[in-house]
């Protein structure tokens, strides 16, 4: 049976105290004051609460961004409660944000993300149809929470190009150029394989573990391993010109992929 969910803007101290409750629940720490963003709803910013039967269960914040004479809207967090994940709520703040942002008067909106945390992945870039060409390492310095502890916090910095044709197309899917190779270990578990270089052809699939995680928590130097060696591949691709546009999932593998292609090949 499905579940009713409400999107809704939040505006007053209240709500923002009951944020600050389900961010300590969702993060495990590191929550935002809620006088930082009560301030910043004030200012440009923007709340949003997804909730169900009266309970916050979800929840997305963003506050005003400006850099290089251009105004976007910085996404900054967003989380669900623990026991209401899958039901689509994040789609739904997200589709939510996107219309209200745009009646601020929004182009763009950006936020990052852990480039291997495929999840995320595949609802900003091939649901939403936000993409990527900004790799920033260790974007947080060290975060000793359930989900960054012993890694370097690198993020992707996606751009979601909210009144552009791009989200109103689809892109063609081909069968890629190249794939970056992988193999399994001794432990079955993926790695990347060594290669001599970075390839230059028009689509690349690059792998990332489907569910880190797991892959972190069972060898954590395999899960460095794999953060070290798909930030020289991301930044190595990125600085030639390419960018991510989507996660393909697979059913038969512990592999997912990330699509790159050339930046001047999309309508944005």
């Amino acid at each position: 049976m499905s579940v009713a969910v409400e999107v809704r803007e939040l505006y007053d101290t209240k709500e923002m105290k009951q944020v600050h409750i389900l961010e300590d629940m969702v993060w495990k720490g590191d929550s935002i004051p809620t006088h930082q963003t009560i301030t910043a709803i004030k200012n440009g910013g923007l709340m949003l609460g997804a909730f169900i039967e009266g309970e916050l269960v979800g929840f997305n914040y963003s506050f005003p961004g400006f850099l290089n004479g251009e105004i976007y809207l910085c996404s900054h967090n967003m989380g669900i409660h623990p026991e209401h994940r899958g039901k689509g709520i994040g789609s739904m703040l997200k589709d939510v944000q996107r219309e209200k942002a745009s009646e601020m008067g929004y182009e763009l909106i950006t936020w990052t993300f852990d480039p291997l945390e495929t999840r995320n992945a595949y609802l900003n870039l091939s649901k939403l149809r936000a993409v990527c060409n900004t790799y920033i390492e260790n974007c947080y310095g060290e975060v000793n929470d359930g989900l960054n502890n012993g890694l370097p916090t690198d993020r992707f910095k996606v751009e979601w190009w909210i009144n552009s044709e791009y989200l109103q197309t689809q892109y063609e899917k081909e069968t890629p150029s190249t794939i970056i190779p992988w193999e399994m270990t001794k432990n079955d578990l993926p790695q990347l394989s060594d290669f001599d270089s970075i390839p230059n052809d028009e689509r690349i699939l690059v792998p990332v573990p489907a569910n880190f995680q797991v892959l972190k928590r069972i060898d954590p130097n395999l899960g460095l391993k794999w953060r070290i060696k798909t930030r020289e591949i991301f930044q190595t691709l990125f600085n030639k010109g390419y960018i991510a546009i989507s996660l393909e999932r697979s059913n038969n593998e512990p592999i997912h992929y990330y699509v790159l292609v050339k930046r001047t090949s999309l309508n944005i």
